[in-house]
């Protein structure tokens, strides 16, 4: 093989190769999958988080019988960092049951995320799709 093939088969190679994944963050505003919650989510220091924006008169109700009667404005991502260039780990927080979880949060597209929150490890998961509001 000659220098100009090989220089052509070099450049066929890395056409063909998949361009490095471009890091995505999730801001925005999303809505839970039953669409009594939309979280706004943003930079919160190095960290990303996410606060409740609005809710429902049912889910404020939930959030108040556990005891937090301000849903609006309460941080239920938190703390979450980067783990890969569309995928970020943290914790979740559930107001209706007042527990804090393990979670996991993708961007499956522009328009939607996947969150996971698990008990320990994982053990007891529950994985949600959100999807971007368009306010």
């Amino acid at each position: 093989m000659g220098i100009a093939h090989f220089i052509l088969a070099a450049a066929m190679l890395a056409m063909a190769m998949p361009a490095a994944a471009a890091k995505v963050t999730p801001t925005g505003v999303w809505q839970s999958p039953g669409g009594n919650t939309r979280l706004r989510i943003a930079p919160c220091g190095k960290q990303i988080c996410g606060k409740v924006v609005w809710a429902t008169p049912r889910a404020k109700q939930d959030a108040a019988r556990a005891g937090h009667p301000n849903l609006i404005g309460m941080s239920l991502f938190e703390e979450f960092n980067r783990t890969g260039p569309n995928s970020f780990q943290g914790r979740v927080f559930v107001p209706d049951l007042n527990r804090r979880f393990s979670g996991r949060l993708t961007v499956v597209n522009p328009k939607t995320i996947e969150v996971r929150g698990c008990l320990r490890g994982n053990f007891g998961c529950r994985t949600d799709r959100w999807t971007r509001h368009s306010k």
